[in-house]
């Protein structure tokens, strides 16, 4: 029987819907007042039932709603381990994750995002692998598992036995991030079981060179020529789709969410609130979104103001993808993690990705 480390950031993904890129320190609080709701008892919950080998596995769990809320009446094995208060924090993650070393747990699984990574790697170091379920904003590091149901496989995988790997965890600035800045460093690693197939790739950020640059030019053109009137567009992050607001000569939020009609902004940096409202005020709505390098996600990565609604009210068929031609050749298929397993399996399948001037490439969406 395994002994396995179970810990969850309650506000891990907080920041998502309600267009703060983040819940680092007390954004929380501001998320919270706008709205947003725990998104991480959801995701653990996906991982539990997907689990198959849940008679070889005894769980120490963080208390409350670090975890033990969460597994209980679930048929596990468990026992609750460590002490947290009303409100928790980056050092009761560390605390905790301490607390099951000292325990000689075999495997740490822990549900959140870049920021919870660093907590456990500051615990744990490369002492003992982890699973990371990945459940915050942006998750550009490549320690997590695509979704709550590959962290479930890569657990089975452990428990039936595999060798390990070091992945990277990032540091992100989210204080640059909310200005539009990717600002980014290695912090650290974490040893994960070694199956590559169910882990993201590290985001890989854009070739800023005139190859590169010329082909978000096409692109744009492409785009442009094809735009129509009455139809409001949701301009997702990145630079490929600011080539086109650029081409238009309008502003745009280079990691949010805009919103153009008639060749005019008519929504900046849009959080689920604001998107929701314009989708009530416009009929005929088309969203742009670009994949995150290296990674190939489209939505559940630095996009969570496109949410399930808003995704399922759009439709499949008024989504728009485009990328540069480089950057799909080091993609092997497109990611969707919204954060509704329905909404995934209606994005999967083969799609359109604009890569040029009245060029396309089919390719196929996986979750």
């Amino acid at each position: 029987m395994k002994k396995i480390g179970l810990l969850i950031n309650p506000i891990a993904g907080m920041g998502g819907s309600v267009g703060l890129k983040g819940t680092d320190g007390d954004i929380y609080k501001r998320a919270i007042k706008m709205g947003a709701q725990p998104i991480t008892p959801k995701r653990l919950n996906e991982l539990l039932f997907k689990l198959e080998n849940k008679e070889d596995i005894f769980f120490l769990v963080a208390p409350g709603k670090m975890g033990a809320d969460i597994i209980k009446n679930k048929g596990f094995k468990f026992s609750t381990i460590g002490e947290i208060g009303k409100d928790t924090s980056a050092e009761d993650t560390k605390r905790i994750a301490k607390i099951m070393m000292e325990e000689n747990i075999d495997l740490l699984i822990f549900c959140g995002g870049d920021g919870t990574a660093r907590d456990i790697f500051d615990a744990i170091g490369l002492k003992k692998p982890v699973v990371a379920i990945p459940s915050g904003v942006k998750m550009f590091s490549s320690v997590f598992a695509l979704n709550p149901r590959a962290a479930a496989e890569m657990v089975d995988v452990f428990v039936k036995g595999t060798d390990t790997q070091e992945k990277e965890v990032l540091d992100i600035n989210e204080d640059s991030f909310r200005k539009g800045i990717l600002d980014s460093r290695l912090y650290g690693y974490l040893k994960v079981p070694n199956v590559k197939r169910l882990l993201q790739s590290g985001k890989i950020g854009s070739k800023i060179n005139k190859t590169a640059a010329e082909n978000k030019v096409e692109i744009a053109d492409h785009v442009i020529e094809n735009m129509k009137d009455d139809i409001l567009y949701l301009m997702g992050p990145g630079t490929t789709v600011k080539a086109i607001t650029d081409a238009l000569n309008l502003p745009k939020t280079l990691l949010g969410i805009d919103a153009i009609h008639n060749n005019k902004r008519v929504g900046e940096d849009l959080n689920e609130e604001g998107i929701l409202r314009l989708l009530d005020k416009y009929n005929n709505v088309e969203i742009i979104v670009s994949p995150i390098g290296g990674q190939g996600f489209i939505f559940g990565r630095g996009n969570k103001q496109l949410t399930p609604k808003i995704i399922s009210k759009v439709g499949k068929e008024n989504i728009k993808i485009v990328a540069t031609a480089d950057k799909m050749k080091g993609l092997m298929c497109l990611r969707v993690d919204t954060g509704d397993i329905k909404v995934d399996d209606i994005l999967k399948g083969y799609t359109k990705v604009i890569i040029g001037y009245k060029e396309e490439l089919i390719t196929q969406i996986e979750c």
